[in-house]
Parts: structure tokens; sequence; C-alpha cells
């Protein structure tokens, strides 16, 4: 592996957020693809870049940062909120703001494609608790408060308790190995997600972590030590496909199990095979500077996309109702709302996202200790979050 920069890591992160985006264009316009109209598979994709991100930045890091001290923890936390806290922020109160007139415009949809209609409060609960646990981020924890704003933000609150635990995820692996941690951490998850479930904890979405932990750790252990080679990479393959094939937290069926097994193979494939013709072709273009913006523009794509979708869905089966079918839906839609939100992303990119990440290296420096920030970030900090 290139200790300085993956290359495919940018063009992946930005697929990511377009699947999801196309997706939902799909689900709400009535033009169905099978692999493509799963926008869940584009926030899977996300778990696994961020579960080998945060590994990646912890060997990069490695000879600086002692994770037995309470500092690097908090210096790690601290980067992560202020990563994506800012824009969480500015989004949630937009969605918030505008919940009822979006609810009104997903009716509208839903009626029209005869779709089971949405719970009123996912897009109406303005309450004090809800802003409250969202602010927190511990809105995935519970069932009832998971999928409550316009946003797609129950993988953020996922994302969060992910970051709670990787310190000790780091510990463990250094006393026990990573293979092993991973293995152990992953029995645990199910352990767990099985419990929540006998206890009737029903999640619409799996936004609580048992249940997409084993994606994070697969994603953990294609971020392999520089010097491995050989059969220690195909152990490490073989148990990430292991991880992944766990049959818990979102859709199990024959093709989301296949697909989640070709995106841990594919990114493997291209971090540990680029000198393979082929692969390092690819790797290299998705290293390119297009994919290198829709990369960056990806976490604010991911936030902003739906709060312009279902308006502009709504918008045009209001406009053009039966008279024109559902590809003609999709593209018009598509037309209108992916240029739209990109050009928010990258706006809210430069006035909120990087305002936000450096405002994060200055409280380390201030609160957590300037020894811990020191390491010198060689890939961008994002989410694989949706």
């Amino acid at each position: 592996m290139d200790i300085r920069r993956v290359e495919c890591l940018d063009g992946l992160r930005g697929v990511a957020a377009l699947w999801v985006l196309i997706g939902h264009m799909m689900i709400l316009t009535g033009f169905r693809l099978p692999l493509v109209g799963k926008p869940d598979l584009g926030v899977d994709l996300f778990i696994l870049l961020s579960g080998f991100l945060m590994m990646f930045q912890y060997r990069l890091r490695a000879g600086s940062e002692d994770w037995n001290a309470p500092g690097t923890w908090g210096a790690f936390w601290t980067r992560r909120f202020f990563r994506l806290a800012p824009l969480f922020y500015v989004t949630l109160a937009a969605a918030l703001i505008a919940g009822p007139a979006i609810y009104a415009d997903r009716v509208a949809i839903d009626s029209f494609l005869g779709q089971g209609l949405q719970p009123p409060e996912r897009y109406n609960d303005a309450s004090l608790t809800n802003i409250v646990l969202h602010l927190s981020f511990l809105f995935g924890l519970l069932p009832e408060y998971a999928f409550r704003t316009p946003l797609p933000d129950w993988s953020l609150g996922l994302e969060m308790q992910f970051y709670l635990l990787f310190p000790f995820l780091i510990l463990l692996g250094q006393r026990i190995g990573w293979i092993p941690a991973a293995l152990v951490a992953a029995g645990g998850g199910v352990i767990v997600a099985l419990l929540a479930k006998a206890a009737g904890l029903d999640y619409p979405m799996p936004s609580f972590l048992p249940l997409k932990l084993q994606l994070f750790l697969a994603g953990m252990l294609i971020a392999a030590s520089p010097g491995e080679r050989g059969t220690q990479l195909w152990i490490r393959l073989f148990a990430a496909m292991l991880l992944a094939a766990i049959p818990i937290g979102g859709e199990q069926d024959m093709l989301h199990f296949a697909v989640r097994e070709l995106l841990v193979l594919g990114f493997f494939a291209l971090v540990h095979w680029r000198a393979v013709a082929p692969i390092g072709s690819i790797s290299r273009l998705f290293g390119s500077r297009p994919f290198y913006w829709l990369g960056e523009l990806s976490y604010g794509a991911y936030l902003i996309h739906l709060l312009i979708l279902q308006p502009v869905a709504a918008g045009v089966i209001g406009r053009f109702g039966t008279g024109i079918g559902a590809v003609e839906r999709f593209v018009l839609t598509g037309a209108i709302v992916i240029p739209a939100t990109y050009a928010l992303a990258f706006a809210t990119y430069r006035l909120v996202e990087l305002p936000g990440q450096r405002l994060g290296k200055a409280a380390i420096k201030r609160v957590v200790g300037r020894n811990t920030s020191r390491a010198r970030q060689t890939v961008p900090e994002t989410i694989a979050a949706p």
C-alpha cells in the first residue's frame, strides 16, 4: 500500500454518494434498475470506506500518537466531530424548517406512485427531544428517533457510534492482533444485535452500530500493514469477506449479499493489486482530478440531495402527471437535482466544511494538546457516510 495516498479513495467516495442520490431518484420517480436502484448499497460502500480510512489514518499517525493516552482519544473524537457536525447542523436546521413542506411533497410522490406513505413524524417532528438527540448524535441508538428527519442522517449517528468505539478497537487489535480483534468485535456485535432484537428494538434503518459493525471492521482489515504480502493479504481478504457476509443489518437477499462481497473484493483489489494493469488503471482513474472533486463533495451531496430531490420530484409529477413515463420523470428530475445538489455541496464545502475542519484543528491544539495533532494529514478526513 502507498503510505502517502490511496488513489481510488476519492473516486469511491464520490461514487458512493452518487449511488445514493441516483438510487433515491429512482425510488421517488418510479424508474427502477436492479442494482443502481438500491441506495442502501451505496451507504454500505461508505461504511466500508470509513472503516478503511480510520485504520489507514491510524497507521499514518502511529509514530506520533500514543493510543494509550487519553489525549489521543480526545484528538481523534474532536477531529471526527468537527468533520461531521458543522454541515450536519446546517442541513438539520434546514430540514426541520422545511419538514412540513417536504412531507407534503413526499405524500404527493408516494400517492402518485402507489407507495406506502411515510410516517408524518419523520418530517414534522421539531420537538426539543428530537433536536437534542440529533445535535448530540444519540438519535441512532433509539429506534423511534433513528429515522426522524427529512435527511438520510441515520448513517451519521451510526458513524459517531463507530468513532466512539474505534479507540477500543485499536487497543484490542494492538493486544491480540487485527484479524482476531475484528472477529471478536464482530461476534460481540452479532450478540448485541440479537439481544436488541429479542428485546423488541426494531430499527427502521440499521442505525445501531452492532447492525453494521461488521462492514466497518471489514474496511479496517483492508487497510493492511505496508509490509504485508502474499498469504498475509489473502488471509485479510478472506476475513474481510467473511465479516461482510454476516447476515444482519439491512436487506439480506442474494443481491445484497453478492454486492457486499464484490464491494469488499473490488476495494481490496484497488488498494492492494494496483500493479495489475487493468486494476491500476481503474485506481488511477478514481484518483484523477474529476473524481477527486466528486469525492470532496460527497458528504455535502449525501446530506443535501433529499432536500432538493423531494420538492423537484413532486413538482415534476404535479406538472406532468401521467403525461410522461418513469424514464422521462427520472431524466427530467435528475437534470435539475444533480447540478443543484453539487452546486450547493460545493458552496457548503467552502463555506461550512472547510471552516469547520479548521475550527476542529484549532480546538485540538488549544484543548487536547499540540502533541496529538502534529501528524501530517495525507488523506481527506471524510466520512463514509453517508
